[in-house]
């Protein structure tokens, strides 16, 4: 059996071929309107293709058709938050629970260790006397954007510990509030209250001009950055911009074929001159930093970083940062490096539309895609050529020796 206009909709939605996926998506509803799938996967399709509007309307519609479908809900969020619609946003973001392979922040087993006490999902009060357990429950970047609203969390709830992972653990402990972190569930103490870091912003009425600053005094370990110093002044030559470079995300990203480039696509800038090229890139495409041919040196340091405390006191030695939409974004934008960051056409929620800027970051430009592609030579000059612009019009570093914040 061939399949429907609603599964082919889907299929070249990711094969990347959004028109067709629009048309399939729309004989499908025009066949069968009562179909949620096919509004479903109609949505989809026009978010990726950034009418959004017309996304937002596909999922309404498949809602009132499956009141109790995740996926309709879950992409209603990420289309209002996309549009700066973030108070409905924020509620609707909470069905993400609800979809498949999704677990729940704390695990039912460790609830049930509570008996009859089972702590209960914080609801944003003041718990003086409890303990609030705050789990970092999505990727690296989304912990690092979520991370500012500790302190908020503290001032209602004085005792309050951390879970996160283990890369994790230098970013929460070198914030100045020296919270409690288990990095293991047998690890947590006995809590009262419990809620995932992703939920805070809608716990806490998030707006785009109420967002709290990213990270208040984050900074590297002293002694890593001494150690890194040492270093990097012995590799890099003085007086030369220091520029760090991160071009791929983790390949099992659902959207990695769309935000992750190759180190080639960069070419603009293996020509500047006076500019040293600092590769951070880890995982597979590590391997292309060995390939690298251009008149700006390159030095790869993705081998040293064996956690994010590396890659924090390096960051802090570098003058400005280009990566696409990865962990490596979040982390130079809340220690406040000057980033160039590449987002894909249809980017993800929390850098919203149109924006050369970020509310969550102050010291992030966005270099947007102007067109769907996803290796294409064509969609991705421009929001590369804006990078290089944003790069060579920061202020260079008159010496080896980083720059004190």
């Amino acid at each position: 059996m061939p399949p429907s206009d609603s599964d082919l909709c889907e299929i070249r939605r990711r094969e990347g071929r959004l028109d067709e996926a629009a048309a399939h998506g729309r004989r499908a509803v025009t066949l069968d309107p009562s179909d949620a799938a096919g509004w479903y996967n109609l949505g989809l399709a026009l978010y990726d293709r950034l009418e959004v509007a017309a996304s937002i309307a596909c999922e309404r519609r498949a809602i009132r058709l499956a009141p109790d479908a995740p996926g309709p809900h879950f992409e209603l969020a990420e289309g209002l938050l996309l549009s700066g619609q973030w108070e409905e946003g924020w509620q609707e973001y909470e069905w993400r629970w609800r979809l498949p392979g999704v677990p729940p922040p704390v695990p039912p087993a460790i609830l049930k260790r509570f008996g009859d006490a089972i702590p209960k999902p914080w609801d944003g009060s003041v718990l003086p006397g409890g303990t609030l357990l705050l789990v970092a429950d999505q990727g690296f970047g989304d912990t690092i954007q979520f991370a500012r609203y500790l302190p908020m969390a503290a001032a209602l709830c004085p005792n309050l510990v951390v879970a996160c992972s283990p890369d994790m653990l230098p970013v929460i402990r070198s914030l100045p509030g020296g919270y409690p972190t288990v990095t293991a569930w047998e690890e947590a103490p006995p809590f009262d209250a419990y809620a995932a870091l992703s939920s805070l912003p809608g716990l806490f009425g998030t707006r785009i001009d109420t967002i709290p600053a990213p990270l208040p005094g984050l900074r590297a370990e002293p002694e890593r950055v001494e150690r890194w110093t040492e270093r990097l002044d012995g590799l890099l030559p003085h007086g030369y911009r220091r520029v760090g470079l991160v071009w791929a995300g983790r390949p099992t990203h659902g959207n990695d074929r769309n935000r992750s480039l190759t180190l080639a696509r960069l070419a603009p800038f293996f020509a500047l001159e006076k500019t040293v090229l600092v590769s951070l890139q880890k995982g597979p495409a590590q391997a292309e930093a060995a390939r690298y041919y251009g008149a700006a040196p390159l030095v790869d340091l993705g081998p040293e970083l064996e956690s994010f405390a590396d890659t924090m006191a390096v960051l802090a030695q570098l003058d400005h940062v280009v990566c696409v939409d990865t962990a490596v974004a979040h982390l130079a934008g809340a220690m406040g490096r000057p980033t160039a960051v590449l987002l894909p056409y249809a980017p993800d929620w929390r850098w919203l539309l149109g924006r050369g800027g970020s509310p969550w970051y102050p010291a992030v430009t966005l270099h947007r895609q102007p067109a769907p592609g996803r290796w294409d030579p064509g969609p991705w000059d421009e929001a590369i050529r804006g990078a290089v612009a944003a790069v060579t019009g920061s202020k260079l570093r008159v010496s080896g020796r980083p720059s004190r914040r």
